[in-house]
Parts: C-alpha cells; sequence; structure tokens
C-alpha cells in the first residue's frame, strides 16, 4: 500500500489516463468518415498502430505505456505489475478512454459523427456470440 502514496504512482496512473484519452481521440477520429466514400480501413489501422506507438515512446518512461487494458492485464497475469498498480491503470484508461471518445463526440460534426467508429455484428451473430468471439480474439 506504500505503493499508493508515491507521487511515481499517481504520475504513472495520469500517463495512462492521458495516454488512453489520445489513443481513442486519435485512433476514433481516424476511423470516422470525414469525406464521402468508403470508409478508409487501412487509413484508421495505421492511426490506431501509430497513435499506439508514439504514445508508448512518449509515456513508456513513466509507467511503461500500456494505454490498452488487454496488455495491463497481460502484465498483472504474468507478474510484471503490482495489483495496485494494475487496478490504477486501469481505471485509469477506461477513463481515459471514455474521456477521450467524450471530447470526440463534442467536437466532431453530426453528420460526420456516425456512430463514432463502433461497429455492428453481422446480422447472423447474435450479442453473446459476438462477444465470445472478441474475448477469444
Amino acid at each position: 500500500m506504500r505503493e499508493l502514496r508515491s507521487s511515481a504512482f499517481w504520475r504513472a496512473v495520469l500517463a495512462e489516463f492521458l495516454g488512453s484519452l489520445l489513443y481513442a481521440l486519435l485512433g476514433l477520429g481516424a476511423s470516422l468518415r470525414w469525406a464521402p466514400g468508403p470508409p478508409s480501413v487501412v487509413g484508421a489501422a495505421l492511426a490506431f498502430g501509430l497513435a499506439q506507438t508514439t504514445l508508448v515512446q512518449a509515456l513508456g518512461h513513466v509507467s511503461g505505456g500500456h494505454v490498452n487494458p488487454a496488455i495491463t492485464l497481460a502484465f498483472l497475469l504474468a507478474s510484471q505489475l503490482s495489483l495496485p498498480r494494475a487496478v490504477g491503470y486501469l481505471l485509469a484508461q477506461v477513463l481515459g478512454m471514455l474521456a477521450g471518445a467524450g471530447v470526440l463526440y463534442g467536437v466532431t460534426p453530426g453528420p460526420v459523427r456516425g456512430t463514432l467508429g463502433v461497429s455492428a455484428l453481422h446480422p447472423g451473430v447474435g450479442p453473446g456470440q459476438g462477444t465470445v468471439v472478441e474475448l477469444l480474439l
């Protein structure tokens, strides 16, 4: 519990929050239809990849640059991260992603916003099946 009182811990949690906020803002922003025509899947993939790479490079020395809850969970399961730090990172990442999506929602015009980059299930796939596929992948 001494870890919770250190400034390094809170600096790392703040870095994860900001990294997740920027990751959601940049990645989702690139996946919106800013121009007429079909969406650019390659552009969105590159935006997410470059955003992740840049954020890891920028924040890695502060928090490890996890930015993604799946990475934090993997580090916890591999005993490379303490439980209090993992919980702090997970909360910061979820709140950061919500804040990033909220900022994007607020600054994006309605016609461009659409579903804000949220994909839908194929008509033949139920919510339970979709959840299992997401968990497995």
